[in-house]
């Protein structure tokens, strides 16, 4: 599996006209070599050089796994990590770097000359993560069937008076209960007018009848990130509610039933915001449609009306469209899509129509 996925970045690399390669960010080095580390202000980077064995560069602080498909050259702090990234490189050659390369470490590299060049190569290894092989799929759809189960399980803890903050605490053990490590990102549980702010952090606000309640969550489950979200009504819906959910749904509906191999992000994208124009709240769906997703919740590659690309088989990523009415309420519902051979495949099978919460 990993030599698979090395190999891929080396021919992507090649394509680029490079030989060799600095890799900074933590979940890349992960994908390549199956070691994580999270290595806070010290230095972490794998050199990935052709026709030589991978080299991690890290302090020995951090452990990993013996049998790793890669040579380790540890330091101690006080150290200097960029001789040994130095040694491992040939300075004949031009270096390609990822984004998480940071400039207190690359200008020094550069000053070095421990390369004749440098050029950003992150595509390298971010087109090919976005292709989820067999193993990653099997973990995406594992981590969403798990999902699906804890929403379930979310909205019971929905009761008037409650606070999103005191339900949001909640979320992480339920996760765990059913096998996840814990979040993939910050959950957001928004009642009544805070749904119209998508990025809402959760705080004292009580529930009250009437409120919209929006849940979007996401564990963690061996390594894969799962997102979801679902927007309920506790008590009886207005039409105005009924109206803005059921025009989210169907651009929802819209988008995933478009997408396969070979159709653009920016179409799936004006599917979703056509049919919520029509419904007369274009101005109000402000954000793109979604984005790609693995190790990482958010992975290079977004479902966006600038993002011309084509969609291709193992990509996943979400299909999340919303309309946000300042001061009243918002909707959103999201579900994960993995891109088939022939069409996809949708990772979340929780209800997606209007749910009346008492």
């Amino acid at each position: 599996m990993f030599e698979e996925r090395l190999e891929t970045v080396m021919d992507n690399l090649a394509a680029r006209g490079l030989s060799q390669m600095l890799v900074c960010d933590p979940r890349s080095i992960q994908y390549l070599v199956g070691a994580y580390v999270e290595p806070g202000e010290r230095f972490l980077g794998l050199v990935l050089r052709a026709g030589e064995q991978p080299t991690l560069v890290l302090n020995e602080l951090f452990a990993v796994p013996a049998d790793l498909l890669c040579r380790v050259a540890s330091y101690r702090d006080g150290g200097d990590p960029l001789a040994l990234v130095a040694d491992a490189l040939d300075a004949a050659a031009a270096l390609g770097c990822d984004k998480n390369l940071a400039a207190r470490f690359l200008l020094p590299l550069m000053e070095r000359d421990a390369a004749s060049g440098f050029q950003l190569a992150s595509e390298a290894v971010d087109d090919a993560r976005a292709h989820k092989d067999d193993a990653e799929r099997a973990a995406m759809r594992a981590a969403s069937a798990t999902n699906d189960a804890a929403m379930a399980r979310f909205r019971e803890l929905v009761r008037e008076g409650v606070t999103e903050a005191e339900v949001a605490g909640q979320l992480e053990g339920i996760y765990r209960e059913l096998g996840a490590q814990g979040h993939s990102f910050s959950p957001i549980v928004s009642f009544g007018a805070n749904a119209a702010d998508p990025h809402h952090e959760p705080d004292g606000t009580r529930l009250a009848p009437g409120d919209v309640v929006l849940f979007d969550v996401g564990c963690r489950q061996d390594e894969y990130c799962a997102d979801m979200t679902r927007t309920f009504v506790f008590g009886e819906p207005t039409e105005r509610q009924r109206e803005v959910h059921d025009a989210v749904r169907r651009a929802n509906e819209a988008a995933r039933a478009l997408v396969a191999p070979g159709v653009r992000f920016c179409d799936l994208d004006r599917a979703a915001r056509e049919v919520i124009e029509e419904a007369g709240y274009g101005a109000y769906f402000t954000h793109r449609l979604g984005h790609q997703i693995g190790l990482d919740v958010h992975e290079p590659g977004d479902v966006s009306a600038v993002h011309d690309a084509p969609v291709e088989p193992g990509m996943c990523f979400s299909i999340e469209p919303g309309i946000y009415l300042p001061g009243e309420f918002g909707v959103r519902i999201e579900d994960l899509v993995l891109v088939t051979e022939d069409g996809c495949e949708v990772l979340n099978s929780y209800p997606r129509e209007i749910e009346v919460l008492a």
